[in-house]
């Protein structure tokens, strides 16, 4: 009887072993996959040497490793995103990424934006994969998220009768736009024209050089994104929105020359200034555009600038919450096995 079951029992543990096999970790080259595509170390090293930019102090190995950690799972939703761009076969094509790079060089010579390149650590071919991957996201997101959603004006109404207080400004406001040359490091460059290292000569030089480039005509938005170094809204045109006026108060200097505009008029280049410092230390350079002055008052909903401002963050707020969701639900459809967290704490971060 014992011979009868002997056979079995032993091409189930070979049965077994074989499965255990199959599973075995990965190269150390590979930091996780997602559904069974590697994400490799190198790129998650080029990534984390880009952070650092020319920061000459090492960070300690508890923080590096908190960095790549925060850019693996970066590039684990990323991944996430794009495979699900080619199952729904939006994925960028060749022309779209031709396209948006000859309008990223459109405003270089090809000497100054290969140096661009350098300075920034990345080829060519990176730069083209980054931005198939950006485009592919988009157009992705505008089939799943931004085309199903619809601000009605019942939406607007609703809105404005609850935050009715909201729109009664209690001070004039002033809608500026703003081009910035930077004379301190950046933590980000905004853009390929920023300079990691710049100074306050090279920062003078810069904004003189924009500012007479606007004043011969060219759009201020357009150079703002090309060349602005403010990177919380050189991507919206150097848009700062609506800044009280007891705020801008506070820059004399800008104040002065801005209160003196009309719509749609530039400042000269005006001195930036730490105001958080004792020593008010200079920072950079900058020009104003003055979209628009609004003065105190109750605004109407019936004013064309409160539905359209309403209707925008309402689309915002919603669009976030649907990509918050759609994000979630992909995430768990998908297989992720992340072997640099696991080593992590297999070594108790050591």
């Amino acid at each position: 009887m014992q011979h009868r079951f002997a056979v079995p029992i032993l091409t189930c543990g070979l049965f077994l072993a074989a499965l255990a096999g199959c599973h075995k970790p990965p190269s150390p080259d590979v930091m996780a996959t997602v559904n069974g595509k590697d994400i490799q170390r190198s790129d998650v090293e080029k990534y984390y040497k880009a952070s650092l930019g020319d920061n000459p102090q090492e960070p300690s190995t508890e923080q590096a490793n908190i960095v790549r950690l925060n850019i693996l799972h970066q590039l684990i939703e990323d991944e996430i995103l794009q495979q699900r761009a080619a199952k729904l076969n939006l994925a960028a094509s060749d022309e779209d990424v031709n396209a948006k790079l000859t309008e990223m060089k459109a405003p270089y010579t090809q000497e100054e934006f290969d140096k661009q390149l350098k300075q920034r650590n990345i080829t060519l071919d990176d730069l083209k994969r980054d931005l198939r991957r950006s485009l592919t996201k988009e157009k992705l997101l505008n089939k799943e998220i931004e085309s199903k959603i619809n601000i009605t004006d019942s939406d607007i109404s609703s809105y404005y009768l609850a935050h009715k207080s909201e729109f009664n400004l209690i001070e004039p406001q002033y809608h500026l736009s703003q081009i910035v040359a930077s004379a301190v490091p950046m933590q980000q460059a905004p853009n390929l024209q920023s300079s990691k290292t710049p100074n306050d000569a090279d920062a003078k030089k810069k904004i003189e050089t924009l500012y007479n480039r606007l004043r011969s005509g060219e759009d201020f938005g357009a150079v703002a994104i090309q060349y602005s170094d403010n990177a919380n809204n050189a991507s919206n045109g150097g848009d700062m929105g609506f800044v009280y006026e007891s705020a801008l108060r506070g820059e004399p200097v800008a104040y002065d020359a801005i209160s003196k505009l009309k719509a749609g008029e530039i400042t000269e280049p005006l001195p930036i200034y730490d105001n958080g410092g004792p020593a008010h230390r200079l920072v950079g350079y900058a020009v104003y555009k003055l979209l628009s002055r609004e003065p105190a008052g109750q605004r109407e909903m019936n004013d064309p600038r409160v539905q359209q401002t309403i209707r925008q963050f309402l689309r915002e707020s919603h669009a976030q919450l649907l990509k918050n969701a759609y994000f979630e639900m992909l995430h768990d459809q998908a297989a992720v096995r992340n072997y640099y967290a696991e080593q992590i704490l297999k070594t108790g971060g050591q």
